[in-house]
């Protein structure tokens, strides 16, 4: 039988992911070609062959989510799978309609087509939107599984922006390794907060192959979920992270919603700063998509380095650019440290921004008067930096998980927001991972 020609649209993630477990030895199947959006500087790319396995000798190109169409005519496309995360249920359908009006079958992978076994206890942290609170929720399970006497694995979900074959395994353990790996703003946001926990963290592109190096040296392994995708892995137990300040959104994005339904604990963040008629609605929610699923209520309380350098002044306001952008939030941890902290003024970047950055606000409009954290690459950095410096304001609030003054020349004042988790209701994290065995 011939084989059925497929296209794999992406992000650069769930995509590689589901062409490594699914696609890459299945003679059924001839993937043509990626397609690319949500991140700069994938297009043009190759898949290289050193990944794509036997069937691809010379690789598998990568092009521009907008091409989608001819590429299905040029190819003479069977099959197209949605590959990426994060996006309303309108969005998918529309994906889906343009697919079958030019001949071809839509598809989406589900848990058991893609999901790995690890030999290890897995826990897995997801969300049903970008920004709900996994980074805080995963390194808390970090923090309880390690002061039960167990060596944690977490493993990040892929953001391979570089050269993908020197990153089909990355491990970190120091700050030296964020260097080594020539980790960008999003990748070190995510991993630095693990090492500064004494943790281990990886992540990369071939995921069964990552899994078994983590379990090598782990007792537990935890994966930190990216966007609201659910996990590469199959888990022990999952929680889920729902965010009360985007009610209704557990319902209508994909596959946020999917999360939720496989999610063993659902987890309501940020309650002490969200409307009680929008926390009762997302705990409604949960109970009408997953009855059984435990819920644990919890808060997410800011804390300011230096609130002096925010009273009084007009600041800038740096935000996680992943959750201003396709996560959609109008405001973040920076922007509510600036006005609990009685900030005179959040000073508009739009006029003084530069390049990508200029791009991001012209592809993402609603982002307002707050400045994305981008930085998908070294030129991105810059064009950060050179925004940031360009401000006319007294002082810097960096709402990001990370110190971009630590990677970034910022020629003015700056100071950190930090947040973690902490559970107000009865049933806590501890709680879940003792009643399934894992501490």
């Amino acid at each position: 039988m011939a084989r059925k020609n497929v296209i794999i649209m992406g992000a650069a993630g769930r995509d590689f992911h589901n062409f490594n477990v699914f696609f890459r030895g299945n003679e059924e199947y001839n993937v043509v070609a990626f397609t690319a959006t949500q991140i700069p500087n994938i297009d043009g790319r190759m898949y290289p062959p050193e990944l794509a396995g036997d069937l691809y000798p010379d690789g598998i190109k990568i092009y521009e989510e907008k091409d989608l169409e001819k590429l299905i005519k040029e190819f003479n496309v069977n099959e197209v799978v949605f590959s990426y995360s994060d996006v309303p249920f309108n969005y998918v359908m529309t994906k889906a309609s343009i697919v079958n009006a030019a001949g071809a079958s839509f598809r989406l992978l589900g848990a058991a087509e893609t999901e790995v076994k690890s030999v290890k206890p897995l826990v897995a942290v997801l969300a049903v939107r970008t920004g709900c609170g996994k980074s805080q929720t995963s390194r808390k399970i970090v923090k309880l599984l390690t002061a039960a006497g167990k060596k944690v694995a977490a493993i990040r979900h892929p953001m391979p922006y570089g050269d993908l074959v020197k990153q089909k395994v990355q491990r970190f353990a120091t700050l030296e390794d964020l260097k080594k790996h020539e980790c960008t703003i999003e990748e070190i946001e995510e991993y630095e907060p693990h090492i500064a926990l004494g943790g281990i963290i990886y992540a990369g592109v071939d995921y069964e192959a990552i899994l078994r190096e983590a379990e090598k040296e782990a007792d537990v392994i935890l994966w930190d979920g990216g966007n609201n995708d659910f996990s590469f892995y199959k888990a022990d137990l999952t929680f889920t992270v729902v965010d009360p300040h985007r009610p209704g959104h557990e319902l209508t994005y994909y596959p946020g919603n999917t999360s939720l339904r496989m999610a063993d604990v659902a987890i309501v963040n940020k309650m002490e700063s969200a409307d009680e008629a929008n926390i009762l609605q997302v705990l409604n929610n949960i109970r009408d998509v997953n009855p059984d699923a435990k819920i644990i209520e919890a808060a997410s309380p800011l804390t300011v380095d230096n609130p002096d350098l925010i009273r009084g002044k007009k600041v800038l306001v740096v935000e996680d650019g992943p959750t201003l952008t396709h996560g959609e939030m109008k405001y973040g941890a920076g922007t509510v440290a600036a006005q609990k902290n009685y900030a005179s003024e959040i000073v508009d970047p739009r006029p003084y921004t530069v390049k990508s950055i200029t791009a991001t606000y012209e592809k993402y409009p609603n982002i307002g008067i707050l400045l994305p954290a981008m930085g998908y690459g070294e030129e991105q950095m810059k064009d950060l930096e050179e925004t940031i410096n360009r401000v006319e304001c007294d002082s810097v609030v960096i709402g990001t998980p990370i110190d971009l003054g630590r990677i970034l020349n910022i020629n003015k004042p700056s100071t950190r927001v930090m947040y973690e988790i902490q559970e107000i209701g009865n049933y806590t994290l501890e709680d879940a991972l003792k009643e399934k065995g894992i501490i």
